[in-house]
C-alpha cells in the first residue's frame, strides 16, 4: 500500500531543517523513491524546480530569508496553467488561515510535523498517482487533438481537391494543358500579395481564382470552341457564364467559396463600366475580381487556345498596359507590370508597345 507508484517519480524537498530533510530522505529511499532533490536554502527552490522538473513538492512554511508563501509565489509563474503539480505543505502547526492562503496558492495537502512515515508514503502516493493520471490524460488529449488535426488536415485537402477538379472540368474542353485555372490562381495570388493583402487571404484567393470560369459547363462546344467570331447570340451565351458560376458556388458558409462566387461574378467586369453581366465600374468591381481579371486575360493570351495562336509575354503585356483604365483597374496593371518585371519576363525599362503577331 505504501510502495511507490510504478511510474518514476522525482520528489523536492525544501525545508530549512537539516534533519527533517534527511528523515523524509530515509523514508522515500525506503519505499523506492530514487529521484529525491533537497535542499535547506528555500531561495533555491525555484532553480532546483526548473533544473529538476519534479512531480510533487515537499514545502515547509515556516523557513527564514524565503517562507513556503514565498516559495509558493516564485514557482507559480514557472509552473504551465492546466498543469496537477502537487505540493504537500509540511508544517508543525498551521491555522486555517494559513491552510486557506496556501490552498489558494496551489498547495493540495499538508502533512503535520514530526512525521508518521505511512502517513508520508500515503498522502505522497496519493497526490502521484493523481499527477501521473492527469498527465496520461493529457497525454490521451494530445494525441486526440493529433489525430482531429490530422483528419482535418485530411478532409481540407480533400475539399481543395474536390475544388480543383471542379475548376479543371470547366476548363477541360478549350484549354489543352488543363494547366490554365491553376496558372491564373498563382498569379493572381501573386498580384495580391504584391498588392499587400494578408497572407490568409493570398492563400483563399490561389485556391478561389481558378473557379472563375466554372460557370463554362454550361456553354456548349459549338460556341466555346468556335473559330470565327461570335455572333451577338453566341457572345450572350458566354457571358452567362458568370452568372452560371456564381449560382453552382452560391449558398456557401466557406470563405474560400464565397470568395469563388465573387470572383466567378465579376471577374469580367471592366473599369470603365463596359464589362458584365450587371456592367460595375471601378472601385466598385471588388479588388480580387480586378486581380483576377489582370491575371486570366495575360494567361489566356500568353497561351495557345482552339481558336487562337499564343502571345509572347511582351506582346501580352504591352496588351494589358493598353487597357490600363479602360478594362483594368490601372492599380492593378502597375503591380502585375512591376511584378513581371521583377521576374526578368520583360525589359527593366518602357519600350515601345509592339502589336501581336497575327
Amino acid at each position: 500500500m505504501t510502495e511507490a507508484p510504478a511510474r518514476p517519480a522525482t520528489i523536492l524537498i525544501v525545508d530549512d531543517q537539516e534533519p527533517n530533510v534527511r528523515v523524509l530522505e530515509r523514508i522515500l529511499e525506503r519505499a523506492g523513491y530514487d529521484r529525491v532533490v533537497s535542499t535547506t536554502d528555500s531561495r533555491r527552490a525555484v532553480e532546483l524546480f526548473v533544473q529538476h522538473g519534479p512531480d510533487l513538492i515537499l514545502l515547509d512554511l515556516h523557513m527564514p530569508y524565503l517562507d513556503g508563501f514565498g516559495v509558493l509565489e516564485q514557482l507559480s509563474p514557472c509552473i504551465p496553467e492546466n498543469t496537477y503539480l502537487p505540493v504537500l505543505v509540511l508544517t508543525a502547526d498551521i491555522t486555517s488561515a494559513s491552510k486557506r492562503r496556501a490552498l489558494s496558492m496551489g498547495a493540495k495537502d499538508f502533512l503535520a510535523k514530526p512525521f508518521d512515515s505511512i502517513e508520508v508514503l500515503l498522502r505522497i502516493r496519493n497526490l502521484l498517482e493523481t499527477r501521473f493520471l492527469y498527465l496520461e490524460l493529457q497525454d490521451q488529449n494530445a494525441h486526440l487533438e493529433d489525430k482531429v488535426r490530422e483528419r482535418t488536415e485530411q478532409l481540407e485537402h480533400a475539399q481543395v481537391e474536390i475544388l480543383e477538379r471542379l475548376a479543371l472540368a470547366a476548363e477541360f474542353r478549350d484549354d489543352a494543358t488543363h494547366e490554365h485555372t491553376r496558372r491564373v490562381g498563382e498569379l493572381a495570388a501573386r498580384l495580391a500579395r504584391h498588392l499587400g493583402f494578408p497572407e490568409r487571404d493570398v492563400e483563399l484567393i490561389r485556391l478561389a481564382a481558378p473557379l472563375h470560369d466554372v460557370g463554362k459547363i454550361a456553354v456548349p462546344d459549338s460556341i466555346l470552341l468556335k473559330l470565327e467570331n461570335l455572333s451577338d447570340g453566341d457572345f450572350e451565351v458566354v457571358k452567362a457564364h458568370t452568372s452560371i458560376g456564381a449560382r453552382i458556388l452560391a449558398g456557401s458558409h466557406h470563405p474560400l467559396l464565397q470568395l469563388a462566387e465573387q470572383i466567378a461574378l465579376t471577374h469580367h467586369e471592366r473599369w470603365d463600366g463596359q464589362g458584365y453581366p450587371p456592367g460595375v465600374s471601378g472601385e466598385d468591381i471588388p479588388l480580387v475580381s480586378r486581380i483576377v481579371a489582370v491575371a486570366d486575360v495575360f494567361d489566356a493570351l500568353t497561351h495557345e487556345r482552339p481558336y487562337k495562336h499564343a502571345w509572347s509575354v511582351v506582346e501580352a503585356v504591352g496588351e494589358i498596359k493598353r487597357e490600363r483604365g479602360r478594362q483594368f483597374d490601372p492599380r492593378v496593371v502597375d503591380a502585375f507590370v512591376e511584378l513581371l518585371r521583377g521576374d526578368g519576363l520583360i525589359p527593366p525599362d518602357d519600350h515601345p508597345i509592339r502589336e501581336p503577331a497575327s
